[in-house]
């Protein structure tokens, strides 16, 4: 198959949606296929771009087999939500440098789209429509939603246009697809897609994220006791986890000296935190920079309890992808959810960590003091089981990969889907 695969994110972001695409795109091409990636510099989580391509313009690398056309963007400094669209956009007009000659030249079979930003399926559907090639548009979180919920936008007028952008788009996608059973239920509720929209779940790789001993944690290099208790938080730090709220439990715990909080991570939201750190004095919270993948399993082997928060007003629209690893790990997380999401509805039915009330602090300090004085075991090897059953990435990527070619050949993926175990991954 001949793959075109766009999305804002890519290898080697370590962390979002830019680990899992390109994940997807060097399984494909080892699989054989023919894989091409329109993309931007390497910039998230730290909202900056990564040294060995600042200055670059347009130019095209080989990552594990895949042709990944690079593209110069704008990178806010500092994030808000004009200069985040600001940036978005300037993406999407980069990128008509390898668009134009695509639309009268190369023809691929399937062209793959990946949400957010929302608005990157305008090309990809001219193109579709142009060249009578299937696009799958797939949907990691629903980013005007989340906007609108959690206040990021307020503009009604500019809401409306968003959202009749995003309906033009999923009207004219060949296939829509998310990661939940929850999002899959948001986007159906949209009622704009001509099919059904279907499960592609996110993964890991089970063999290589695994649980380890604490000796063979960080312990050593952090320089932490093998006594301590380390809650750890390791991911993005932006406006949708609500993650004030781990420090404000901290102060709580500054009497226990064993009690250590470990925060691995970058995003707009990281000054915020450092700073009601030092104002507050406290020692008993550290900063980290986000961790290699070939550390990241050292990494969850260091803490003791891990944190999965996010807003209430994120609840279904966005699901953390942090927690396929903690579960691979066989750690236990503390997962703030709300009622009736399938985020909660998971963590509950499969026992594999311990329910929180989003951003309430008072939740946060009790369930910490809890988990610290109990067997954790239960959780912690049911969160690995449901990781073996679940989450296998190979198995995930191959049913992805036989779809792509039934809608190929057939123009029909759909059943496909539907007729798969009932496999949920947040």
């Amino acid at each position: 198959m001949r793959i075109l695969i766009y999305g804002i994110n890519y290898s080697p972001e370590l962390t979002g949606i830019g680990k899992y695409t390109g994940e997807m795109g060097s399984w494909l091409a080892r699989e054989g296929q023919n894989v091409d990636v329109i993309t931007t510099m390497p910039y998230y989580p730290e909202w900056a771009v990564h040294s060995s391509y600042k200055g670059k313009w347009w130019f095209t690398e080989q990552i594990d087999g895949v042709n990944v056309h690079r593209c110069p963007f704008y990178v806010p400094i500092k994030v808000s939500s004009s200069k985040r669209i600001l940036h978005e956009f300037s993406f999407v007009l980069s990128s008509l440098m390898y668009w134009l000659p695509i639309f009268f030249g190369k023809r691929y079979d399937v062209v793959i789209c990946l949400s957010p930003p929302f608005h990157l399926g305008v090309l990809p559907v001219l193109y579709s429509k142009l060249r009578n090639v299937p696009m799958w548009c797939h949907i990691q979180d629903l980013q005007i939603d989340m906007a609108k919920e959690l206040g990021m936008i307020k503009n009604k007028r500019f809401l409306d246009i968003m959202y009749k952008v995003e309906s033009f788009i999923l009207k004219n996608c060949t296939v829509v697809s998310t990661i939940s059973e929850g999002m899959v239920r948001k986007v159906r509720q949209k009622k704009v897609i001509q099919s059904d929209c279907v499960l592609f779940p996110n993964w890991v790789d089970g063999d290589y994220v695994k649980p380890l001993s604490k000796a063979q944690s960080l312990r050593t290099e952090f320089g932490l006791r093998p006594s301590d208790k380390v809650i750890l938080y390791s991911g993005s730090l932006g406006e949708k986890q609500g993650l004030e709220i781990i420090v404000e439990a901290a102060k709580s715990f500054v009497a226990r000296p064993e009690v250590r909080f470990l925060i691995c991570g970058s995003g707009g939201g990281k000054e915020k935190l450092e700073a009601l750190v030092q104002g507050y004095g406290l020692t008993n919270v550290k900063f980290y920079p986000l961790q290699s993948y070939e550390k990241l399993s050292a990494l969850l082997a260091t803490a003791d309890i891990h944190l999965v928060l996010q807003k209430k007003s994120a609840s279904d629209l966005v699901l953390p992808s942090k927690l396929t690893g903690i579960l691979a790990a066989g750690g236990c997380a503390l997962v703030s959810a709300v009622p009736g999401t399938t985020l909660y509805d998971v963590v509950s039915e499969h026992q594999m960590g311990i329910l929180i009330e989003p951003e309430s602090v008072d939740a946060l300090k009790l369930a910490i003091t809890n988990a610290l004085s109990s067997d954790l075991t239960t959780h912690q090897v049911n969160a690995r089981k449901y990781a073996e059953q679940y989450l296998n990435k190979e198995r995930t990527l191959r049913r992805f990969m036989k779809d792509l070619q039934r809608l190929i050949q057939q123009n029909d993926p759909i059943r496909s889907f539907q007729n798969v175990d009932n496999v949920t991954v947040d």
